[in-house]
């Protein structure tokens, strides 16, 4: 049998999916579940985006430019300005989702063999981004009981080597739903310039930060211009996972024209797709004031349900949807494939992601699960319900 290549074997489940046959055979056997392993938000996605596609009068489905039509290109950068990042249509790229964002940087700034510095836990992705590159991640863990804070700047400082190219980072995070401050962004930007790094921040998540806080882009610091790349999407601002639409951004002209030759590899971004993520634009900043406001209250629902469970413990989030919990199990992973396949409560279970997979570090949050709260509260609270039932039945066996 011809062999498969090194990376394909190195390439990680997604720890998010790889329970996956689990659940579909609970299912197939007549299980509820519900669903808090997967960042896939319940929120209706924006009316004004959906009649884009339905109205559209297209003859021809035809390609797009490489870099993605240019009116949605100028729109997305007046987006950008009016949230204090000041940037033209010539400085982004759009691209198949968050991922391909990360895909074209890393193919754009990374040789085979060289490192990328990212606090851990981080998107499991991050992982299979940099196997699929050829790249090692060096990872520096920062610690559940600092809730996730950004670590020692002396840390990432001792990772650095000559085959270092970038730092990068989550913000707000994933799987954490961490908010990096305004001096610790400073600090990794000072970093970033004293050795001549990429500072890459994942920033998906910025419409979601809660309790007065404020979120802090990469891209509002000046002297990062030739440093910085921002990776963004439509999947969560939106509810629009589906629509696979995302975008790399960067003044580094060099950097961009580079990234501009993958995705000319990759032709162009989808169409109706890009319909939709342009029209999007349009909606109401109401809309994410209720979405803040609701994201807010299942936050607090579920942290004030865990944490009546003994032995578990929480790590409250200042953004995103997510949150890391500690279990009073060993091993979280076979936990989570026990409530899958050998416990119901009255025909009912819930599904979690073992945390293990957001680590680069082997053997590490063994005990720890994520927690996506894109569930209406009373789900949440019938999820947590079972989780609680599940763990006195797991920990009594």
């Amino acid at each position: 049998m011809p062999k498969l290549s090194i990376k394909g074997l190195e390439m990680p489940e997604s720890p998010i999916r790889k329970l996956a046959p689990f659940a579909d055979k609970a299912l197939e056997e007549g299980k509820k579940i519900y669903f808090l392993n997967i960042g896939q938000p319940d929120i209706p996605t924006p009316k004004v985006a959906l009649d884009a596609v339905k109205n559209n009068d297209l003859d021809i489905l035809s390609y797009s430019p490489s870099s993605g039509f240019e009116s949605y290109k100028k729109k997305l950068a007046k987006y950008y300005v009016a949230n204090g990042i000041n940037i033209t249509s010539d400085d982004l790229i759009v691209t198949t989702g968050g991922s391909e964002a990360l895909l074209f940087t890393m193919g754009s700034i990374t040789d085979p063999g060289d490192e990328v510095i990212i606090p851990e836990p981080f998107y499991a992705n991050y992982n299979g981004f940099a196997v699929a590159s050829g790249v090692k991640v060096l990872p520096v863990e920062s610690h559940f009981e600092d809730n996730f804070s950004l670590p020692p700047i002396e840390e990432f400082e001792n990772q650095i080597t000559e085959r270092t190219k970038a730092i990068i980072i989550c913000n707000p995070g994933n799987p954490t739903g961490y908010l990096y401050t305004k001096e610790e962004v400073q600090k990794l930007a000072d970093l970033a310039l004293k050795h001549d790094l990429f500072l890459v921040a994942d920033e998906v998540y910025r419409e979601f930060v809660y309790d007065g806080v404020e979120h802090h882009s990469i891209m509002s610091l000046p002297e990062l211009k030739n440093h910085a790349i921002m990776i963004d999407s439509v999947s969560k601002r939106y509810s629009m996972c589906g629509a696979r639409i995302g975008c790399m951004v960067s003044r580094n002209k060099e950097l961009m024209a580079t990234a501009l030759k993958f995705a000319q590899a990759r032709l162009s971004p989808p169409t109706f797709a890009q319909i939709a993520s342009e029209a999007a634009l349009d909606t109401p900043k109401d809309y994410f004031l209720e979405v803040n406001d609701e994201y807010k209250d299942r936050r607090d629902t579920l942290i004030k349900a865990l944490e009546a469970i003994d032995g578990v413990k929480v790590a409250t989030p200042k953004g995103a949807f997510y949150c890391v919990v500690e279990l009073p199990v060993d091993d979280t992973e076979d936990f989570a494939k026990w409530m899958l396949s050998e416990f119901d409560l009255n025909g009912e279970t819930t599904m979690v992601a073992p945390a293990a997979g957001f680590y680069s570090t082997p053997r590490t949050g063994l005990n720890q699960i994520r927690i996506a709260y894109v569930l209406e509260k009373q789900n949440i609270l019938k999820a947590v319900s079972i989780l609680k039932m599940a763990l006195q039945a797991y920990t009594k066996n």
